[in-house]
């Protein structure tokens, strides 16, 4: 089976994370996070993979390759300009029309079955399956809204009450993942910008195709800030019996005192110095004496001249570092 991982986006919410590479890029615990992603697509059967690029496409060749040490063939195709989540398909329909195949955000880490969402997509005679989960704490992200296990529509974010036995206490979320058949092509305008949800599904529902909800359990995380970034990355880690991720050729001085922490290629922490709920970046240097806490940090010399992305966190030059602050903390 295909599959496609969308990967493109600006990530400007990651950033300055994301100023020397592209988001599929940016290592998690060990591997680039989309090389995380393609083998948990080879583990259901999904050997031949897209990727769409857009910000440093090099970044994210160097990074995975031809994708066999992900246990997957990967393919690459390029957006000049961002296309959006429909376009991405349209520009990768010659790679993905001869069957049924999987389409999966670039930011998640998840243990979703896959499988089972197979199961309801051919059962239900389904052109398109989207995994949702239920949005028990009412996080920001769209609401779904589904009858009789159809989906009718999208709405904006829960509101934040909670009222116990309202209609809307439990609301459905959109993960990322969805199967879909080639047939959702018709649907997707050609060589423009769009996106499946606000563009592809409603034009499918409204023709009377069967777009499916599945409603998946187990653990899912979505990558698109660095505090979450930063707390997917420890929940694992802990999970693991660990606290402290190092890159390839990071070290760490006897005498430092580094707690929940993830740090990228070549970090120097001299003895001494302090870091606790931190990323990171690469080549980071931090000297005896110095405190970093609740901060991502890369190289002053990567923000330099750089202008700060729209929606991307406020950060500042503190000698050779370029420091953004987290908003949330997290428990050592």
């Amino acid at each position: 089976m295909r599959a496609m991982i969308l990967a493109a986006g600006l990530s400007t919410r990651l950033w300055p994370l994301t100023i020397d590479r592209a988001k599929p890029a940016i290592p998690f615990l060990g591997r680039p996070l989309v090389g995380y992603v393609a083998e948990y697509l080879a583990r259901y059967g999904c050997r031949e993979v897209v990727v769409n690029l857009h910000h440093r496409p090099e970044s994210v060749r160097a990074a995975l390759g031809d994708g066999s040490r992900f246990g997957v063939r990967l393919q690459y195709t390029e957006e000049p300009e961002i296309l959006g989540t429909g376009g991405a398909l349209d520009n990768a329909r010659a790679l993905l029309d001869d069957g049924t195949f999987i389409v999966i955000n670039g930011k998640i880490i998840t243990d979703i079955d896959l499988s089972e969402a197979l199961r309801t997509h051919r059962e239900r005679e389904a052109l398109a399956t989207l995994i949702l989960r239920r949005n028990a704490t009412r996080e920001r992200f769209s609401t779904v809204r589904v009858r009789d296990g159809l989906i009718e529509g999208f709405g904006g974010p829960p509101a934040s009450d909670n009222v116990e036995g309202s209609a809307i206490a439990d609301p459905l979320m959109f993960t990322g993942i969805q199967i879909l058949e080639p047939r959702i092509f018709s649907y997707i305008p050609r060589g423009v910008f769009s996106h499946t949800t606000t563009d592809v599904y409603p034009s499918a529902i409204a023709a009377g195709e069967r777009v499916v909800a599945h409603i998946a359990g187990g653990m899912w995380h979505e990558l698109s800030t660095i505090e979450r970034y930063l707390q997917t990355s420890l929940t694992v880690m802990r999970q693991e019996g660990r606290d402290v991720e190092r890159g390839g050729g990071s070290r760490v001085e006897a005498g430092a005192d580094v707690r929940a922490a993830v740090l990228w290629e070549r970090v120097l922490i001299e003895a001494g110095a302090q870091v606790r709920r931190a990323v990171l970046g690469a080549g980071v240097r931090v000297r005896a004496g110095e405190r970093l806490t609740d901060v991502a940090v890369v190289r002053a010399d990567l923000a330099q001249g750089i202008s700060r992305p729209t929606k991307a966190p406020a950060g500042e030059v503190r000698g050779d570092h370029f420091v953004v602050p987290l908003t949330e903390c997290y428990n050592p």
